[in-house]
């Protein structure tokens, strides 16, 4: 299954609240924080060697590279945010056409 199937209806809400974009957008945002969480749950059990109150160096590798991915996902939202209020986004109709949807 796709993603697209797995999400349908999470992508549709948010599509229709915010746009086929950010809309995707904002449901990687959910599904990232769901990642962290399973990561963070992961780490109290896999501690570093090192320091015992911080999870393992790669966990802790992991959990960095997902914030630091939201938060490149959270800059893109709000440019398209912008560019939607300033009246430059693309067209709806080309929106939906991606990734043959619409």
């Amino acid at each position: 299954m796709s993603v697209f199937d797995d999400h349908k209806q999470e992508l549709e809400k948010y599509e229709f609240m915010m746009g086929p974009a950010r809309g995707r957008l904002a449901v990687t945002m959910d599904m990232l924080t769901d990642a962290l969480i399973l990561v963070g749950q992961h780490g109290v059990y896999c501690t570093s060697n090192r320091n015992p109150s911080k999870p393992a160096m790669d966990l802790q590798t992991v959990l960095s590279s997902i914030n630091g991915a939201k938060e490149l996902i959270s800059s893109v939202m709000e440019e398209l945010r912008k560019q939607r209020e300033k009246g430059t986004a693309p067209p709806t109709s080309q929106r939906n056409s991606e990734h043959g949807r619409g």
